[in-house]
């Protein structure tokens, strides 16, 4: 083994035993040091004013744009381990997924691991309250759950005073190609209905699957978002040269969208009630 391999397995080595034996486990919120490893739940740590204890984000972590000076320990899919242990955090949080592996071997490192993947707006709330527990932030992320509770139902109210116009029937692109979308009991869908909206694909299979072109043709939507990464104008142009698709409700009534910012969409997290009222907007305001 290179000198260099060999230095770096001591750091980290150094490095576990001070993260198993050198500090407490249970620290007051001006003490902590936090490394998150999923931009939603960095987004969570800002909005719970736990700004100043984060030492290290994942790649993505780019909102609020403080996050975005915070020193970088690799993507969200491979963190790199020996940065992140040199950071010396006393918790780290992640994510489901492709994240799970990861959190396995920062856990056989002795560090303190918390995941964070909430399926839905309920366990988002969940998910924020013991955050706050565990980061000594117990107040603020009550009054932050109490503060979107109140905002969701302000949103409902809405909803249903524009219940006299027809629910729009609508697709939500999340790529293409493939096609893809969400299905039922996804996060989306559950953004979708929230906003007063019908999925046409709630019954794909899976909470984010491929579709069919014909069934969306099929189905015709009267409203399209276009969810992805992709630039905008460049998917509108697309949607609008593929096979069938002029016939559809949405593109006759020119009512696809691509102009709302997919990470208020795509991240569970403090922006989802901006994402529902983006939603709703182009659901009932636009459309009128």
């Amino acid at each position: 083994m290179c000198m260099k391999g060999l230095l770096y397995r001591s750091i980290v080595f150094l490095n576990f035993l001070l993260l198993t034996f050198g500090k407490a486990k249970n620290l007051e919120a001006k003490d902590l040091r936090i490394v998150s490893l999923a931009p939603n739940t960095t987004e969570l740590l800002f909005a719970l004013g736990l700004e100043k204890n984060i030492v290290g984000v994942d790649s993505f972590s780019d909102y609020p744009p403080q996050a975005k000076k915070i020193e970088k320990v690799g993507t969200f899919s491979r963190p790199n381990l020996e940065k992140l242990i040199y950071l010396k955090p006393d918790i780290v949080f992640t994510t489901g997924l492709e994240q799970n592996p990861a959190s396995a071997r920062l856990k056989r490192f002795g560090l303190r691991v918390f995941i964070v993947d909430p399926a839905n707006i309920e366990e988002l709330l969940e998910d924020t309250l013991e955050v706050g527990r565990i980061t000594d932030r117990d107040r603020e992320a009550r009054r932050f759950v109490e503060t979107m509770k109140q905002e969701l139902a302000e949103i409902k109210e809405d909803v249903s005073r524009s219940l006299s116009q027809k629910k729009p029937k609508v697709f939500f692109e999340l790529w293409y190609p493939p096609l893809m979308t969400c299905g039922i009991n996804s996060y989306l869908d559950e953004l979708i209905t929230l906003a007063g909206g019908i999925n046409i694909a709630a019954d794909a299979p899976r909470q984010f699957s491929r579709f069919s072109q014909e069934l969306v043709i099929q189905r015709s939507p009267d409203v399209i978002i276009l969810g992805s990464m992709q630039a905008e104008g460049l998917a509108e142009k697309n949607i609008l040269q593929r096979y069938g698709w002029g016939e559809i409700g949405a593109i006759k009534g020119k009512r696809v969208y691509s102009d709302i910012n997919p990470d208020i969409l795509l991240r569970p997290g403090p922006r989802v009630v901006q994402a529902i009222r983006e939603l709703y907007k182009r659901f009932y305001v636009d459309g009128k």
